[in-house]
């Protein structure tokens, strides 16, 4: 009955005492349920005012706290033959322990006396060594000797010219003396003949004076030659230490060209030594490579390698290690968005995988099953995953992480921002937006952590 015409018939009729209407319409049910509509209202009014913890929430892993720490392989550094295993998957090894034998591959390398003859080479290149160097002293001590008795032989050719000098200036005298006894024999056999012409004198005075003359005259010719042959002897002096100086200096150059020569060997020779000796040294840390050694303490996860005579390349993986000693930490991802929300030092609940868990994001307080985290660093540079890695490790004041976490295991973090009205976080998440720009109470001290 829509009640379009005027003559309303629910005012004029009652449909009360029929049964139909007693089924139909049930007064007493209607305020029950108005009065439940009207609670369920009252209390979903309440529930938005409630505080809501706003938080960022990423998927990430379990991992450890240092690289070092982390599941590694072990490569060989050299190619080789897998020869024999000293372990199985699962055994613990200390560091240093030998985990399997190789052999060589390349031929230059297959020989088993290779250190030692090449230290036998070293040995003798050493020895060729020694001997240069006493050539080289010989060859110093021959130079020594021809520089002092080049001295000496200056000396004495100095000397030579010295008294071929002395012997020129008594020469010069003598001529002088010569020249004036025949001046004076002249005057007199002149006078002596002016007399005799006069007859104050017999003639054989004047023969006399006459062969007094000849003698001066014949004496005056030797003393001349006499000079120059003491002249001759200076000149032949002064060509005697210029021959001297270079017969020696020649003899000099030869030695210290020998002597060059040597120490150029000898160079040679000391470079060939430590070229063995490098050579030497490679061979012997080559030979201790063929034991592969446990880096650290750890388990044997995985022989990636196995059998037995398998030959493999420089640098690929043998076998897997996990180490014994670690910290746990959670690696986690967290978008771009709400990278500027991130800090250090802030708090983080993490729930693993593996362990049950009643999670609210939005009360902390009502979850069961997380455990807290604190940021310990955040990647400035994003991921191949198009998130930013963040690693947080746990928070040693609250409830330890368990025991028997593994590395690896899958996590969900909740990064825990300001607390805000529910109605508030419900409005924002249909518009779209980000939590609200966070900063901790200690963001100096943080930005001094940074």
């Amino acid at each position: 009955m829509l009640n379009i015409s005027r003559n309303q018939l629910n005012k004029n009729v009652t449909l009360v005492g029929y049964k139909a209407f007693e089924k139909a319409f049930k007064s007493k049910h209607f305020k029950i349920f108005n009065r439940f509509l009207l609670a369920l209202g009252i209390i979903a009014l309440v529930i938005l005012f409630l505080p809501w913890t706003q938080n960022v929430s990423g998927n990430g892993y379990v991992t450890t706290l240092t690289p070092d720490q982390r599941p590694q392989t072990i490569q060989s550094p050299i190619p080789g033959r897998i020869e024999k295993w000293y372990v199985r998957e699962g055994d613990f090894v200390k560091k240093g322990d030998t985990i399997l034998f190789i052999s060589e591959i390349k031929n230059e390398y297959q020989d088993p006396l290779l250190v030692e003859r090449t230290r036998d080479q070293r040995d003798a290149k050493n020895r060729s060594v020694t001997s240069y160097q006493g050539k080289i002293a010989a060859l110093q001590g021959q130079i020594s000797a021809l520089n002092k008795e080049r001295r000496l032989k200056l000396q004495q050719a100095e000397n030579k010219l010295m008294q071929a000098r002395l012997k020129v200036k008594t020469d010069s005298i003598d001529l002088q003396a010569a020249n004036t006894n025949r001046d004076i024999a002249a005057r007199q056999f002149s006078r002596t003949q002016t007399l005799q012409a006069e007859g104050l004198k017999a003639m054989t005075e004047v023969e006399e004076k006459r062969l007094k003359l000849q003698e001066t005259e014949a004496k005056l010719n030797s003393q001349e030659n006499k000079l120059l042959s003491t002249r001759n002897n200076v000149i032949n002096a002064e060509v005697e230490i210029s021959r001297v100086a270079a017969e020696y200096a020649d003899k000099i150059a030869k030695a210290s060209s020998e002597r060059f020569t040597a120490e150029s060997n000898q160079f040679e020779a000391e470079a060939e030594v430590s070229k063995l000796e490098n050579r030497s040294t490679n061979y012997e840390l080559r030979s201790a490579m063929m034991y592969i050694t446990a880096p650290q303490n750890g388990y044997i996860n995985k022989a990636l390698r196995a059998g037995l005579g398998e030959t493999f390349k420089e640098g690929e993986k043998l076998v897997g290690i996990m180490p014994s000693n670690y910290d746990l930490a959670v690696e986690t991802y967290v978008n771009p968005i709400d990278l500027p929300l991130m800090h250090l030092d802030e708090r983080v609940r993490v729930q693993f995988d593996g362990w049950p868990a009643i999670v609210f994001s939005g009360w902390p307080g009502a979850t069961f099953g997380t455990y807290s985290g604190k940021i310990v660093a955040i990647e400035t540079f994003i991921s191949a995953n198009g998130k930013f890695r963040i690693l947080i490790a746990p928070d040693k004041e609250h409830e330890p992480w368990p025991k028997n976490v593994r590395v690896g295991s899958g996590a969900l973090t909740f990064a825990l921002l300001e607390d805000v009205p529910i109605w508030y976080e419900i409005w924002r998440k249909l518009n779209g937006f980000p939590p609200n720009y966070y900063t901790p109470k200690d963001s100096n001290s943080t930005k001094t952590k940074k």
